[in-house]
């Protein structure tokens, strides 16, 4: 496996065990959770944080592939 694509496989695994974990968690509130109206405001949290993060991991793979890896050294 080349350097690069290790690095790039650390990012996509966090975003999906994170996206895993948002759907456990807020399903498990949800279930508990009474009426459709709570059921809907809770829901949009984990749909909205699941966006981000695969939006992050998008800049975060072009990032490494522009060779930007370590861009904490450019402070």
């Amino acid at each position: 496996m080349k350097k690069q694509s290790k690095k790039i496989f650390v990012p996509i695994l966090i975003t999906v065990l994170m996206i895993l974990y948002f759907i456990l968690y807020f399903g498990f509130i949800l279930w508990l959770l009474p009426g459709v109206l709570l059921k809907v405001c809770f829901g949009i949290i984990p749909a909205v944080f699941a966006v981000v993060m695969i939006k992050v991991c998008i800049q975060r793979i072009k990032e490494i592939k522009g060779g930007e890896e370590d861009d904490l050294g450019q402070y």
